[in-house]
C-alpha cells in the first residue's frame, strides 16, 4: 500500500533555533519597510504634484511616518453603539495577521552557511506556495468583510461588500496569471520558481501574464485606480468609516504590508528573484538584490496613484470579468500548447 503524500511537503527546514532567529529577522526588516513606504509614498506624491511632501518631523521629514503612526496608537479607542463589539475588534486583526502570514513564503536568497548551519533565505518553502498565498488571501478577505459589517454602518457595509465583489473577482485573474509561470517552472515552490529563472526571467516569456497579475495586484491591495472599497467621495471611508485610533493603524498596516508582499511575490515569480541575468550574485548580496526590485515595484504602485483616475465601479467588475480573466485564460491555454510542442 503506498504512503500518504502529505499535503505541504517542507523541501527543506533548519534547526529549531535557527528558524527563530531567522523568522524574527525577516519580519522585523520587512515590518520595518512598512513607515518607510509610507513616507516614501507621501514624498514621492509630493514630487508628481508639485510640492513639498512632508519635510518638518525630523531631518528631510524622515520621522512623519513614526509621528502619523504614534498619533494613531494613542487616540481614545472607540466604536459605534450598533457595532458588534467583538467581530469590530477582530477584523483589524485578521487583516493584520494575514498580511504577515504571507511574508514567510518571499524567497530573499538561496540556501546559505551561517554559523556552520545551512539556512534558507526565507520563511517556508512549501511545495504548494501559491497556494498558501490565495488561502491566506481567502481569510484577509475576511478581516474587511466583518469590519465593515460589524460596524453596524451602511457606508461600512457597502465598502466591503464592494470589497467581496471586487477580491473574489481580480483574485481569479491573479491566480490564472501565475499558472503559465507554474506550467513553465514545472513546480509550486516558489524558491524553484526562482531557481528556473537563473537564464531568463519569467517576465519576458510570460509577459502577458505579468501584466495581468500587476493590474490585478492593483485591485487585490484595494490601490488606484481600484480603491473603490474606500471611495471618499462616494461611501466616505468604506469598510473603514467607523475605525480610528489603533485599529485604523492596524488596516492602515495592512495595506501597506500587502503592497510589499505582492513586489515581493511578483519579484519572485517573474523578475527572477535574487537573480541577475550574467551576474553570479553572491549569498550575502541576494537579499539586498530581492529588496531594490521590491521598492522598485512599490515604486510603481505611487506612480499609478498619482497618475490614474479611480473607475467607476460597473466599469471595474466589467474589466475584471471581461478583460483580464479572458486574456488570462489565453495566456494559460498558450502557454500550455507550446510548453507540449517543445517538449
Amino acid at each position: 500500500m503506498p504512503l500518504a503524500v502529505p499535503l505541504a511537503d517542507i523541501t527543506y527546514a533548519e534547526p529549531w533555533w535557527m528558524q527563530i532567529i531567522k523568522s524574527i529577522v525577516i519580519f522585523a526588516i520587512v515590518l520595518q519597510l512598512v513607515p518607510l513606504v509610507l513616507l516614501a509614498e507621501r514624498k514621492v506624491m509630493g514630487r508628481f504634484q508639485n510640492r513639498y511632501g512632508p519635510n518638518r518631523v525630523g531631518p528631510f521629514g524622515l520621522l512623519q511616518a513614526i509621528a502619523d503612526i504614534g498619533k494613531l496608537v494613542f487616540k481614545e479607542q472607540f466604536r459605534p453603539r450598533t457595532s458588534i463589539g467583538w467581530l469590530f475588534v477582530l477584523a483589524p486583526i485578521l487583516s493584520i495577521v494575514t498580511a504577515i502570514a504571507a511574508i514567510a513564503l518571499i524567497p530573499f536568497g538561496d540556501t546559505v552557511d551561517i554559523f556552520g548551519t545551512k539556512t534558507g533565505l526565507y520563511g517556508l518553502d512549501v511545495s504548494i506556495g501559491p497556494l498558501y498565498l490565495f488561502a491566506v488571501g481567502a481569510v484577509a478577505f475576511y478581516g474587511i468583510m466583518l469590519g465593515g459589517w460589524s460596524s453596524g454602518s451602511k457606508y461600512s457595509f457597502l465598502g466591503s461588500m464592494r470589497a467581496a465583489a471586487q477580491l473574489i473577482s481580480y483574485e481569479v485573474s491573479q491566480g490564472m496569471a501565475i499558472v503559465g509561470v507554474i506550467m513553465t517552472a514545472q513546480s509550486l515552490s516558489l524558491v524553484q520558481i526562482v531557481h528556473a529563472q537563473g537564464h531568463i526571467w519569467y517576465v519576458i516569456p510570460q509577459f502577458l501574464g505579468f501584466v495581468i497579475f500587476l493590474v490585478a495586484s492593483f485591485a487585490e491591495t484595494n490601490r488606484p485606480p481600484f480603491d473603490l472599497v474606500e471611495g471618499e467621495s462616494e461611501i466616505v471611508g468604506g469598510y473603514v468609516t467607523e475605525y480610528g485610533g489603533a485599529r485604523f493603524a492596524s488596516y492602515y498596516m495592512a495595506e501597506y504590508t500587502n503592497i510589499i508582499v505582492v513586489s515581493g511575490i511578483a519579484v519572485t515569480l517573474f523578475l527572477g528573484g535574487w537573480h541577475i541575468p550574467g551576474v553570479d550574485v553572491p549569498g550575502f548580496l541576494q537579499p539586498v538584490v530581492v529588496l531594490v526590485k521590491m521598492l522598485i515595484f512599490v515604486n510603481l504602485f505611487f506612480w499609478v496613484r498619482t497618475t490614474l483616475p479611480r473607475l467607476r465601479y460597473d466599469q471595474l467588475m466589467s474589466f475584471g470579468w471581461k478583460v483580464l480573466l479572458p486574456l488570462a485564460t489565453l495566456n494559460a491555454l498558450a502557454t500550455a500548447i507550446v510548453l507540449v510542442a517543445i517538449d
